[in-house]
């Protein structure tokens, strides 16, 4: 009888263990609002899933580092990988890592330049950021009456988002409702608000002359409207938008500074790479593209997302 019952005892710890699951996630970098949001929406859903665990690791902005950390994930045998890329032109290399190794692999946020090619065992979740180009962009445009100069502050140039975002910021510029807006500087503040910030310090120093701010984050849309306030402007005189609704970005925009941003669902995505991740490990098929919406925020509807952060 006691064999029995040690047996049966066993028969339970091996069936837990089948079903837990050890995920690695490789975030770009710790150091960033909306991948914080991102992050601990990831680690608050996991907790709600038994047997599940999440190792995460700072990449620090380091392709390099952040290859040696999937390595690590292969090595240690972790049951599936999400990596949000420091470089989206090196992703590659890492699908192929996870794929010789048949370990499922997700991208979340950022697009991974070989999203139309990803091996069996692989998906993409994230926003389409031409969405996100276009909703800012348009709103500028219905604001400022279809008129003006603006100065475009990108993100990373080596983040395939950045690339789409300012491409979408173009496109919208060239219809016919909003060609009388100029673009009359674009340069790279690399997603930081203190880079945002000196480079429109620069602009205003070099005599720039701008009304309208189009930002691809909200963080350099802060450094903006802080190297703004700084010269002395009155912010009624510009337009500002950026993207993400980040909880700064909200209270800029309740306090009047921050004319338009766009709600990207950072916790829902964190929430959807781990589900396809968990998915692809049971062998579900999913699909290789998962896309949540992005919306339009502006001061009229500001307070529901308030609530949603």
């Amino acid at each position: 009888m006691k064999k029995l019952i040690i047996g049966a005892a066993m028969s339970v710890l091996l069936g837990t263990a089948a079903h837990a699951e050890t995920v690695g996630v490789s975030m770009a970098l710790f150091d960033d609002n909306f991948l914080t949001v991102l992050r601990n929406g990831m680690q608050d859903y996991s907790k709600e899933l038994k047997g599940v665990t999440l190792q995460v690791e700072d990449a620090q902005n380091d392709v390099a580092k952040q290859q040696s950390q999937i390595q690590n994930f292969i090595a240690s045998k972790v049951d599936a990988i999400i990596v949000n890329p420091v470089d989206t032109d090196a992703t590659a290399a890492m699908s192929k890592l996870a794929a010789d190794a048949k370990i499922p692999l997700v991208y979340v946020n950022r697009q991974p330049v070989n999203v139309d090619s990803l091996p069996d065992g692989q998906a993409f979740v994230a926003s389409e950021e031409t969405v996100a180009g276009t909703l800012e962009t348009k709103e500028v445009c219905r604001l400022l009456g279809g008129k003006g100069k603006a100065v475009v502050m990108m993100g990373e140039l080596s983040n395939q988002g950045a690339r789409m975002r300012t491409q979408a910021v173009h496109d919208v510029l060239k219809t016919d409702e909003c060609k009388g807006i100029s673009i009359v500087e674009e340069q790279t503040a690399n997603w930081q608000r203190t880079q945002g910030s000196d480079l429109v310090t620069n602009w205003l120093s070099s005599g720039v002359e701008f009304n309208a701010v189009i930002a691809n984050n909200d963080e350099m849309a802060i450094g903006a409207i802080q190297a703004l306030k700084s010269a002395g402007k009155d912010m009624k005189d510009y337009v500002v938008a950026g993207v993400d609704a980040t909880q700064d970005a909200l209270a800029a925009m309740q306090a009047g500074d921050l004319d338009v941003t766009v709600f990207q669902d950072a916790a829902g995505q964190g929430k959807g790479a781990l589900d396809a991740a968990l998915k692809l490990v049971k062998g579900d098929k999913i699909e290789k593209k998962v896309y949540i919406p992005f919306q339009l925020v502006t001061p009229e509807n500001v307070k529901d997302y308030v609530a949603k952060n």
